[in-house]
């Protein structure tokens, strides 16, 4: 496992970050001593970013990493985020970058994690209501106060990114990357963020479990698997996807690794982008670790841009709610 900069302003972990949003919830039942020595195990193998959010359960995910491995917390970088607003009952509500909602945000998540800081705080979506700026400015009083040491921003694009970056030096940008999800390549997002020497963290490097090759049918997937009614698993969506899983699978068969291997070793391959994909199992960790060490060659890269090209995905990677979250 690699160190390396995420970003430019200081933050330095593993080029292999662990994303713990599938612990808690969104993808099926929690086992939380599974996922604890998932984590443990995370640490033990190198990786030294842990990613989470508070809507993740929502609080069960960082209650769990503080649970698990608050003991260990010198041994890796923790990122979080707000913007989603959340009820202390757990209801979910609309988007919300207030200066006084992440204020109250913050302060629940250092609650919750057993922490007095964050290493690295992120705008889970952009209110569309309110200037980046003001958010972002908020933001910027947690760094001076330590409770925070370095600020990311997720789903946005490159003319929010550059506001952003403006208001307050930010070290990460969270947006959703694979095979399946090149549109960063061709929106000035990855662009963006290579000019300004920003961090381009690849959520759902794997396509969301699909590049595993695992996933055939959603009757395999949990009852309250949010996976069940995404467009790109439904139908004949699902059909086409699988069709270039199939290809994946043969370039990895060539290679003697697993086609989730070579996807996320195809997305770490990228220049400055990190990838945090997420697992709850120690087997499908160690897995995913593997692929951080896969050099891949150029007849390989080239054969993977021909199998899986931009575009290639059939279906949006979010039902007609959650597309309306991401800033354009």
């Amino acid at each position: 496992m690699k160190t390396v900069p995420w970003g430019s302003q200081g933050l330095r972990a593993s080029n292999e970050g662990l994303g713990a949003m599938g612990m808690s919830a969104f993808y099926g039942p929690r086992d939380d001593d599974e996922s604890a020595a998932t984590l443990n195990l995370a640490l033990d193998l190198g990786v030294s970013l842990i990613d989470t959010a508070e809507l993740y359960g929502p609080f069960l995910n960082e209650q769990l990493i503080a649970t698990a491995i608050g003991h260990r917390a010198d041994e890796y970088a923790l990122a979080t985020k707000f913007g989603v607003e959340v009820g202390e009952d757990g209801s979910r509500g609309p988007v919300n970058g207030s200066p006084e909602y992440a204020r109250k945000a913050l302060e629940r998540s250092l609650t919750n994690l057993q922490r007095d800081h964050v290493d690295l705080y992120y705008v889970h979506r952009i209110d569309p209501d309110r200037p980046i700026e003001e958010t972002i400015g908020a933001l910027a009083e947690f760094v001076t106060e330590g409770k925070v040491r370095y600020l990311g921003i997720s789903e946005a694009s490159p003319e929010t990114i550059r506001r952003a970056h403006a208001a307050h030096p930010i070290s990460a940008v969270q947006t959703e990357y694979s095979l399946f999800q090149r549109e960063p390549e061709t929106n000035g997002v990855l662009a963006t963020t290579r000019e300004l020497g920003i961090a381009f963290v690849a959520y759902s490097p794997l396509g969301r479990g699909m590049l595993t090759g695992a996933i055939t049918s959603p009757e395999r997937l949990a009852d309250d698997d949010f996976r069940r009614n995404a467009p790109r698993f439904s139908g004949e969506n699902l059909d086409a996807n699988l069709a270039v899983v199939r290809r994946v699978t043969e370039l990895a068969q060539a290679r003697d690794v697993t086609p989730g291997q070579l996807a996320l070793a195809w997305v770490l391959a990228q220049e400055s982008v990190v990838a945090i994909p997420g697992t709850k199992r120690r087997t499908y960790l160690r897995e995913n670790v593997a692929a951080a060490d896969l050099d891949l060659t150029g007849d390989e890269l080239a054969a993977l841009d021909e199998v899986a090209p931009v575009g290639v995905a059939s279906g949006e990677r979010y039902d007609e709610n959650g597309m309306r979250s991401v800033d354009h």
